[in-house]
């Protein structure tokens, strides 16, 4: 998939909301607020067992309770009532609801702005525009109460959705923005920006953002909703460019020769069987990157390091194959054959291929033409099994340019189990500790127990000693690790005090007394567990201990 990259500065996309009429923009948000359509004013109005349908797309319970609202005595619950059926339940309304609803704008402004289509009183939404927020310090910055205008997805509209549809705030859009490390950053890149989800945290604590797309309707809704929200995110909406550089181009191809501090994607990484002659056209270009097998995730890790900055990272999500028979990790390890670059892949789920097509045709609703769902189900299954592919992953991948003072990081794990949310400061803190080792002399150390580990001890009934010894972290990626008796031993004595070459001669001068070890070996093994241990976070330097 290529396509020659430019500047993208228009406000009027056919079939895209509008950017370029800042009155009625101002007169919409001013509306939105005045009836509490926010996350937390929908949230109460719905309450929480509708709202958490809603959540899961299911539309039934949202829409007897704003039903009832809408037959209110107070006309700022019929006004909230209306718009959410409107915007988030796609039921037409009338022009007197929502000129009622949203004074300012009206529907005349709606649909000047492209949101709404009229036809005989009756207003329908063209667009899904719902509230979108974080609280304060979620992800490491201020919070924010926004806006995010989308294509209207499955569960709204009837029919299989359009190619160039625009993807709202979905789990993988959400799962990026948990997983980022937020740190000041001079320049980044949102890499497939979608609807702007990304850009609108990365501004938060970034000084400029370069969102591109390979679609221009995704770039109209983006420039739409950093003007909608200018205020919330700090934006001149006269000088857009000084903050917010939207460009138009497939992959890295818009930013050539351009290096960046911060690199964060959501790819069109979905693994879609190819067929002959097929065009872009033929593609769905929120989710399919144009080619074949899981080429798109590798084409961007194996080029990632040439747009970063010494020092600078990347944090994407991808789906990877598992070729029958091998290691989940051994196709992203080839990736990075040859390559100076740091990396940590964090695979959280795999499905078989089976699984694989059910989830995409659906996510399209390409299985409501029984005769086309299954071609395409019987397209992925000769795709994958031409390639002997028994599973496909997904997961987190975090790359990172470095420099002289930083650690050598390749790391491959398999977390399949719930982590803490947002996750981003605990992989920061993680690379953090990485580097720390590097210069620090671990020896030399003063350790603690990190606040959130618990130990287990299990032994057979009657044992003297336990069997199993167990740390497990209730924070962060909560991982599980198997003690040795010594590294127990070592782990219960880590109160600050001593050093870790103190507390390790005085174990060796226990155990030495019971048993017969060489001193050197006995050290070394020791010193190897304790750094995994600080590497994962379950011992930390003394003087990170919080206070109480």
């Amino acid at each position: 998939m290529t396509q020659t990259a430019t500047d993208f500065t228009t406000g009027n996309v056919p079939d895209a909301p509008r950017s370029d009429l800042p009155e009625l923009l101002l007169a919409l948000s001013r509306d939105l607020r005045a009836i509490s359509y926010t996350v937390d004013g929908v949230a109460e109005a719905l309450g929480p067992s509708a709202h958490a349908a809603l959540g899961r797309d299911q539309l039934i319970p949202a829409l007897l309770v704003s039903g009832r609202l809408a037959g209110s005595d107070d006309t700022s619950v019929r006004a909230l009532a209306a718009v959410v059926q409107l915007w988030l339940l796609a039921v037409p309304q009338s022009v007197d609801a929502i000129d009622a609803a949203l004074p300012h704008v009206r529907t005349q402004g709606l649909a000047d702005l492209g949101l709404v289509a009229v036809e005989s009183g009756v207003v329908t939404a063209k667009v899904d525009l719902r509230p979108y927020g974080w609280d304060p310090n979620q992800d490491g910055s201020g919070g924010a109460e926004l806006w995010v205008a989308s294509d209207l997805a499955a569960h709204q509209a009837p029919g299989v959705l359009r190619h160039d549809h625009v993807l709202g705030i979905g789990q993988a859009s959400t799962t990026l923005v948990q997983v980022t490390v937020r740190k000041h950053s001079r320049r980044a890149l949102d890499l497939g920006t979608g609807c702007g989800i990304q850009t609108f945290h990365l501004l938060h604590h970034c000084e400029h953002v370069t969102a591109t797309d390979i679609s221009e309707r995704a770039l109209a809704f983006t420039r739409f909703n950093l003007l909608l929200n200018a205020p919330q995110l700090n934006l001149d909406p006269a000088n857009l460019e000084d903050r917010v550089s939207l460009r138009l181009g497939s992959l890295l191809e818009p930013v050539a020769g351009q290096r960046f501090d911060l690199v964060v994607s959501n790819p069109p990484f979905v693994i879609t069987p190819r067929a002959s002659g097929e065009t872009p056209s033929g593609q769905f270009t929120y989710r399919d990157g144009g080619l074949p097998g899981d080429e798109i995730v590798a084409s961007l890790v194996r080029t990632m390091s040439g747009v970063l900055e010494p020092g600078g990272t990347a944090q994407m999500l991808g789906n990877w194959e598992v070729v029958s028979g091998s290691e989940w990790h051994d196709r992203p390890a080839a990736w990075l054959e040859g390559q100076d670059i740091d990396s940590w892949f964090i695979q959280r789920e795999q499905v078989g291929p089976e699984q694989y097509a059910e989830t995409w045709l659906q996510d399209a609703s390409e299985n409501r033409d029984r005769a086309h769902y299954r071609e395409s189900y019987a397209a992925y299954l000769d795709d994958f099994a031409s390639r002997d592919v028994g599973g496909i992953g997904f997961g987190m991948i975090w790359m990172r340019r470095r420099d002289a003072a930083q650690a050598a990081i390749k790391r491959f794990e398999e977390i399949t189990y719930p982590i803490e949310q947002p996750i981003g400061p605990h992989l920061g803190a993680a690379v953090d500790r990485a580097d720390w080792l590097v210069g620090a002399s671990l020896p030399d150390t003063r350790l603690v127990v990190a606040g959130d580990v618990t130990e287990e001890r299990h032994q057979r009934p009657g044992a003297l000693h336990p069997g199993v010894i167990l740390l497990r972290q209730g924070a962060g990626l909560r991982r599980t690790n198997l003690l040795s008796t010594e590294l127990a031993g070592f782990v219960s004595a880590c109160d600050g005090e001593l050093t870790v070459r103190q507390l390790a001669g005085a174990l060796e001068a226990i155990l030495g007394n019971a048993e017969d070890i060489d001193p050197a070996t006995f050290r070394e093994g020791l010193l190897a567990g304790v750094e995994n241990l600080v590497l994962d976070g379950f011992l930390i330097p003394a003087q990170e201990k919080e206070t109480p």
